[in-house]
């Protein structure tokens, strides 16, 4: 069914729920998971661009994602992960195309109503640009 599902983070404690809910299901299907996390402060946005030292935001983000990949790999797990840089649902779009994903599996805090009126969230974005399906989960507030 699922080969590989793409993931992502955002180095929040959100991730773990997305993280718990998803791997009973990629262990029942045996897929591979692609851990991606997409920094999109000024300095990842600018990176390519002007030829710019990353940040140490940048840094603890690559370092999480490691983390975050060992220890699934620990769990028995096949897992890559992948920093990307910039606008967070074109990067999730972007990846999951080259990567070959059948299923994007991400987390949801509902709706920040002004900043998603005007600019729309992630997932909305993401949801509506990829052919395969994406499995939302609502982060609770708790």
């Amino acid at each position: 069914m699922y080969r590989k599902i793409l993931v992502p983070l955002e180095n929040t404690t959100a991730d773990q729920t997305i993280l718990d809910h998803i791997r009973p299901l990629a262990r029942m299907t045996g897929a591979a998971l692609l851990l991606v996390h997409v920094a999109d402060g000024w300095v990842a946005r600018n990176y390519d661009r002007l030829n710019l030292v990353e940040s140490d935001e940048i840094r603890q983000d690559r370092a999480y994602l490691a983390a975050k990949e060992q220890e699934l790999q620990a769990e028995g797990f096949a897992v890559e992960h992948y920093l990307a840089m910039g606008e967070p649902a074109d990067e999730i779009v972007r990846l999951a195309q080259e990567h070959q994903v059948d299923l994007i599996a991400m987390s949801t805090h509902g709706h920040r109503f002004l900043s998603d009126l005007i600019y729309g969230s992630t997932a909305n974005k993401v949801r509506h640009l990829v052919p395969v399906p994406v499995l939302l989960l609502k982060v609770s507030a708790a």
